[in-house]
C-alpha cells in the first residue's frame, strides 16, 4: 500500500497529540513499572512481556522472541510501504537499575508508535516498534540487525533520557573484553623462581598502555579494572583477570585501535611467560552517524512542543551506543530528551532517582509525541519520503561496520 494522506500537516499533529493524551495513563504507567522493576540485558522477561501486551491491547500484530533473542520483539501496524522503526529500549544497569533512563526511553518508542497507529494506512507507512534488548551490555540490535529484523525499515528512530536536550550528537564506536592471564603459584621467598606471574603480565601490559596513550588517535579511549590480581603477598599470582574497553571516533579507527591493544596485551604474556586470554564480550558498537535531514524535521517537532532543543554538531561525541550500528545500515536519529535531574548525570546511582518525576513523564510523552511529528514528516513530505524509499530498494545486506570487508 503505497497510499499517502492530503490532510494538512497541522490536523495530523493534533490528531497525534490527541492519541498521546489517550494512552497518556498507560505509557506512563509503563514507565514507572519499568523503573521499578529494572532487568539486565537479554534478561528483561517482565519488560518485554509489559510493552508487548500493551502495544497487543491496541491492535498491534506482535512477534516475540524476534532473531533468537527471548527478550526481543516487533509490533506493526499499517502496510504501508514506507516502514519507520522505532526502537524500544529497556535494560538497566547492574546495581544501579534505570540509571540510564530506559525505562524514559522505552516508553517514549511505545508513546510514538501508538500515536501513529491509527494514522498508519492512511500515511502509507508502517509503523514498526523494534524491542532491542541488551543496549547497556552486549548489544542487542547488532544481533537484531544480523537476523533482519531491519531489513524493511526504510527509517529508525528513538530517543534516550538525558540532562537536557540534544539533537545531533554522534557517538564513539567501541569494543569490550575480558582480559586474563594464566600463571604458575609458587612461594614468593622459597622459590620465586618457578613461579609464573599473572600480575606482572597484567601490568607490564597496562603500562605498554599507557605508553601507547601519546600515539592514539584523538578521540581513542581505553578503560579498564583489574578484577582480580591475586589472592596473597606471599604467593606468585597464578591467575589475573581485567575488563577493558576500547572506544574510538570510527569503527575503522575502533579497529586500528584494537590491533595495538591487543598486542599490549600479548606483550604482558610474551615478557613474562604467562598464557594470556582475551575474549570479546558483547557486539562491538559502531560511531552514531545521524540522518541530518531527520535531525532536523525532530529538531523543529521538539521545538514546537516547547522544548529547549539544541542542534549539536555530529563531531561532538557522547559514549557508546548499538544504535550506531543500526545507524550504518538505516538513516537514523537518537535525539537526547531531557529532563531535571539535579547535578547528577547518566549511569550514575542518583540519576535513577529522577526516572519517574513529573520532568521525566514529560520527556516520556514529548519524545513519543516529537517523534511521531517526525515520522509526519517522513511520510508526508516527497524530499523527505523519495530519497528513503529509493536508499531501501538499493541497499545491500547489513555488513557489521566494525568487522574488515573481506577483501
Amino acid at each position: 500500500m503505497t497510499t499517502t494522506t492530503t490532510a494538512p500537516l497541522d490536523r495530523l499533529r493534533a490528531r497525534t497529540r490527541d492519541l498521546v493524551t489517550r494512552w497518556q495513563d498507560d505509557v506512563l504507567a509503563l514507565s514507572h513499572q519499568l523503573h521499578a522493576d529494572p532487568e539486565l540485558a537479554y534478561e528483561e522477561h517482565r519488560a518485554a512481556r509489559r510493552i508487548t501486551d500493551l502495544v497487543e491491547s491496541a491492535g498491534f500484530d506482535v512477534t516475540r522472541g524476534v532473531c533468537d533473542l527471548p527478550t526481543a520483539f516487533t509490533a506493526t501496524a499499517g502496510s504501508g510501504d514506507l516502514v519507520v522503526g522505532i526502537c524500544a529500549e529497556y535494560d538497566a544497569l547492574p546495581g544501579i537499575g534505570h540509571a540510564c533512563g530506559h525505562n524514559v526511553n522505552g516508553s517514549a518508542a511505545v508513546t510514538a508508535a501508538l500515536a501513529l497507529a491509527p494514522l498508519a494506512d492512511e500515511l502509507g507507512i508502517t509503523v514498526k516498534l523494534l524491542g532491542t534488548p541488551a543496549e547497556e551490555s552486549g548489544g542487542g540490535k547488532v544481533d537484531m540487525l544480523r537476523g533482519g529484523a531491519f531489513d524493511d525499515v526504510a527509517a529508525a528512530m528513538m530517543v534516550h533520557a538525558a540532562p537536557a536536550d540534544s539533537v545531533g550528537m554522534s557517538s564513539l564506536a567501541i569494543s569490550s573484553w575480558k582480559v586474563g592471564y594464566t600463571g604458575r603459584a609458587a612461594h614468593a621467598a622459597a622459590m620465586p623462581e618457578r613461579g609464573v606471574n599473572a600480575a606482572d603480565a597484567m601490568m607490564i601490559a597496562q603500562v605498554a598502555i599507557a605508553a601507547y596513550r601519546q600515539q592514539m588517535r584523538p578521540g581513542a579511549v581505553v578503560s579498564g579494572v583489574v578484577t582480580s590480581g591475586g589472592d596473597a603477598a606471599n604467593v606468585i599470582p597464578a591467575r589475573t583477570a581485567a575488563d577493558y574497553d576500547c572506544r574510538a571516533v570510527t569503527s575503522e579507527e575502533l579497529r586500528e585501535l584494537q590491533a595495538r591493544i591487543r598486542a599490549c596485551f600479548e606483550a604482558g604474556a610474551l615478557a613474562t611467560g604467562a598464557e594470556l586470554a582475551l575474549e570479546a564480550v558483547g557486539n562491538d558498537y559502531a560511531d552514531l552517524r545521524q540522518d541530518l535531514a531527520m535531525s532536523r524535521s525532530y529538531l523543529a517537532a521538539a521545538r514546537a512542543l516547547g522544548r529547549d532543543a539544541k542542534a549539536e554538531d555530529p563531531s561532538i561525541r557522547g559514549g557508546s551506543t548499538d544504535m550506531g550500528n543500526v545507524s550504518h545500515h538505516v538513516p537514523t536519529i537518537h535525539p537526547m530528551i531531557g529532563y531535571d535531574c539535579g547535578d547528577t548525570i547518566m549511569h550514575n546511582p542518583e540519576f535513577t532517582r529522577y526516572g519517574t518525576t513529573p520532568q521525566a513523564d514529560r520527556a516520556v510523552l514529548d519524545g513519543g509525541l516529537a517523534m511521531a511529528w517526525t515520522t509526519l514528516d517522513l511520510a508526508t513530505d516527497p524530499t523527505h519520503r523519495t530519497p528513503l524509499l529509493t536508499r531501501l530498494k538499493t541497499r545491500t545486506p547489513y555488513q557489521d561496520p566494525t568487522t574488515p570487508t573481506p577483501s
